[in-house]
């Protein structure tokens, strides 16, 4: 976590995103470099705030109830 965030959880690399969605690293690739999922790159590393990540796929569930 970062200092002075708290709650700030960030998944670093597209193995990690990979291993959270349960998706190969390929798909996640994939996913991440078309926008998605809500990623983004830092010294050309990808990184997704785990709560980010949880909303955007409630939101899909909510949106096909």
């Amino acid at each position: 976590m970062l200092e002075g965030h708290p709650g700030l959880d960030l998944i670093w690399g597209i193995d990690g995103i990979a291993k959270a969605i349960g998706r190969s690293v390929r798909q996640t690739q994939y996913m991440l470099s078309r926008g998605a999922l809500p990623g983004k790159q830092v010294n050309g590393r990808w990184v997704i705030e785990r709560s980010k990540l949880v909303k955007f796929f409630a939101e899909d569930d909510e949106a096909a109830a």
